[in-house]
């Protein structure tokens, strides 16, 4: 995709996978919104980043901020590159320890966050690409993040893998729906990366996660993600796909 006169929006932007690649595409000349709840360092970062970096504040299940955020990225250039990274954990049993359901209230909004949340950015974003000149025969590029939680949830994983399985679910829909508007979609599916949503676990927790990686035996970093993501935007091929980022993992049951 080419993204001379294009902007850039990125959801969590203000940390880990998202902020690494709204670097990138910053590093590259991209006008980039990033986006982020209220409460995150978002404008701090986006300061920091220099004046290509805006920042748009949004939770992603929210669809009249998450139009905010896109006008104010098409009111720097045509929105032509999505890269959706907004996510969180959280840990709910099928049956609790104590022989209780586990919390359907705490599910839902896991679910609703991941799941729910990249289908309002994805439809969002995809309206205005579809809207666009095509260049060399594309408008628009979105890349979603999924997990090898879809298909390795751990135990207390349930909500976050079956969000993360829709996301794959999703990908090819996706792709061949937007297909003849020339709009491309893909997932990066991350094994264990060093980002804030593992900062609730303890260092022996990391290690262990780290060790159970073939090679590299480390956790992910986040600018490994971020190559991965401008990678798919720029090699029209790539279409369609849920592509493993993972050091051959595959996840223990816990």
């Amino acid at each position: 995709m080419d993204l001379q006169n294009a902007s850039a929006v990125v959801t969590g932007g203000a940390s880990g996978l998202g902020l690494a690649t709204v670097r990138r595409f910053v590093e590259r000349g991209v006008p980039t919104v990033l986006v982020d709840l209220p409460t995150s360092d978002g404008e701090k970062v986006a300061t920091g980043l220099g004046e290509l970096a805006v920042f748009a504040p949004a939770d992603v299940t929210d669809p009249i901020a998450v139009d905010a955020a896109l006008d104010t990225a098409t009111g720097l250039a045509p929105v032509r590159a999505l890269v959706h990274c907004a996510g969180r954990g959280g840990t709910v049993r099928v049956v609790e320890r104590d022989g209780s359901p586990g919390s359907l209230e705490l599910y839902e909004e896991i679910v609703r966050i991941n799941l729910v949340g990249t289908f309002t950015v994805l439809s969002r974003a995809a309206a205005r690409m579809v809207a666009n000149e095509p260049v060399d025969g594309e408008r628009g590029v979105c890349v979603l993040t999924a997990s090898v939680a879809a298909w390795e949830g751990q135990i207390g994983q349930i909500p976050y893998a079956s969000a993360k399985a829709g996301v794959v679910g999703m990908t090819l829909v996706a792709a061949r729906d937007l297909a003849r508007k020339l709009v491309r979609v893909c997932s990066i599916a991350p094994g264990t990366f060093d980002t804030p949503i593992l900062s609730r676990f303890p260092d022996e927790v990391l290690d262990k996660l780290a060790a159970q990686t073939p090679h590299p035996k480390r956790l992910g970093r986040p600018d490994e993600f971020a190559a991965l993501a401008h990678h798919i935007v720029d090699n029209p091929m790539m279409n369609g796909e849920t592509v493993r980022l993972d050091g051959a993992i595959r996840m223990a049951a816990k």
